[in-house]
């Protein structure tokens, strides 16, 4: 093995934080300083490994030629503007009756005449890329996303834009001259496109200055915030990166589960449970001042009391289904269950996030609840399902064969 290997692999394991690997500073620097604030431009040189291990352009030719891809897995754009799907996709033939499987001459005829092709969902499609995702999410503690951005020499994909999350740029191939300009709608929300202020992002790409004009190369990462503008064009060759998105969980997430606490609070008493007037005209009138005023005190009042503790599940279940579970194989992982004696060894299976908790519905009992479902445990159970969680390995004799079968069946736990 290679020092580089070597290297690659300390900081895959978890010898560093997967965030040292896109940022040349401390973690703790970069949340105080530059997380969701500013941009931050790390040269390769400052960096542990280049990202050819994670993505390249022999991946991209295996993506469009042999893994019979669909749209909106892959997309292609020109001088900004979005190409037709049916332009770059076509039938998969007999046995394959799929309309819209990524056509290999035709994204390279559209890619020859200088489109950028986009693969989309790279975090669920090529595996070097789940992998390292998964661990950037479980450290950043939001979700991610990754799409790989592949454009010919001279070209621009996209026109000066903002995105709704934050992204981590990593330049794995070529060259790309970037231009980074100040937000015109500062934090925008995942309900708010750059598509609804286009004129002051044009107004803003004709006339302010960039913050950062600069030629990307390999190895170089550029954090980007949420709603700054941006775009860039490939120069000698074949530019390949890789943006990873992050889809920050905010303070609106929060309200919202704050609200819906409140609501429920408020609906065991009689103000939200009272009936509108008779002759309520919702349609041209709207509802009564004092109708509206008296679910605003009792909302207030409702909030006042709500507990932290009451937005837990809300936000536990939005996390939970923003992400995936580590892969596993399912005919191993069926053969690993039928398999099973006192002696084997299983392991929570990697960003399943399993938690035990009371049973729904207020009938007693537990739950173990993770990103594969919620599964019942008994009473006898509990304290091996409870060491399993806080060891995070543990025999199938410590856990009961049976249920050492049954979590490798479900998904929460896999061969150790």
């Amino acid at each position: 093995m290679t020092t580089t290997d070597q290297h690659r692999e300390h900081v895959q394991s978890g010898g560093l934080p997967v965030l040292s690997r896109l940022v040349g500073v401390e973690p703790e620097e970069f949340a105080r300083r530059y997380w969701s604030r500013e941009p931050l431009l790390t040269r390769a040189a400052d960096l542990p490994l280049p990202f050819d291990d994670l993505f390249s352009a022999a991946a991209v030719d295996e993506l469009v030629s042999t893994r019979g891809l669909r749209t909106p897995f892959l997309r292609m754009a020109r001088n900004g503007t979005t190409l037709p799907e049916r332009s770059f996709t076509r039938g998969g033939g007999i046995g394959a009756a799929i309309a819209d499987q990524a056509s290999d001459d035709a994204v390279l005829s559209h890619f020859a005449d200088g489109a950028t092709l986009v693969l989309q969902g790279l975090h669920r499609t090529w595996e070097p890329v789940v992998r390292f995702s998964q661990s950037l999410a479980a450290g950043l503690g939001h979700p991610v996303q990754v799409n790989a951005y592949v454009t010919p020499p001279q070209n621009t994909g996209f026109s000066d834009h903002y995105d709704v999350h934050d992204v981590f740029v990593l330049q794995v191939a070529g060259e790309k001259r970037w231009r980074i300009r100040p937000p015109v709608h500062p934090l925008p929300l995942r309900d708010e496109p750059w598509t609804d202020h286009r004129a002051a992002v044009e107004e803003a790409a004709a006339g302010t200055d960039p913050l950062i004009e600069t030629t990307f190369r390999p190895g170089d990462c550029l954090y980007l915030p949420r709603g700054y503008l941006h775009s860039a064009t490939a120069l000698g060759g074949t530019s390949i990166h890789l943006t990873i998105g992050v889809h920050a969980w905010t303070r609106r997430h929060v309200a919202d589960q704050l609200v819906r606490a409140a609501v429920a609070r408020a609906s065991r008493g009689s103000e939200l449970r009272s009936a509108l007037a008779v002759g309520t005209d919702l349609v041209t009138a709207g509802p009564d001042h004092d109708d509206v005023e008296a679910v605003r005190r009792a909302l207030l009042d409702a909030i006042a009391e709500v507990d932290a503790s009451e937005l837990a599940a809300g936000l536990a279940g939005a996390a939970r289904a923003a992400q995936r579970p580590a892969p596993l194989s399912p005919l191993a992982q069926a053969e690993a269950a039928a398999a099973a004696v006192e002696s084997t060894v299983v392991r929570v299976r990697d960003h399943v996030e399993a938690t035990l908790e009371p049973a729904p519905g207020g009938a007693g009992g537990t739950v173990l609840r993770s990103r594969v479902g919620a599964l019942p445990v008994a009473g006898g159970d509990l304290a091996a399902v409870e060491a399993l969680l806080a060891d995070g390995q543990a025999s199938a004799g410590a856990l009961g064969v049976e249920l050492a079968r049954t979590l490798l069946r479900t998904g929460v736990v896999v061969p150790g």
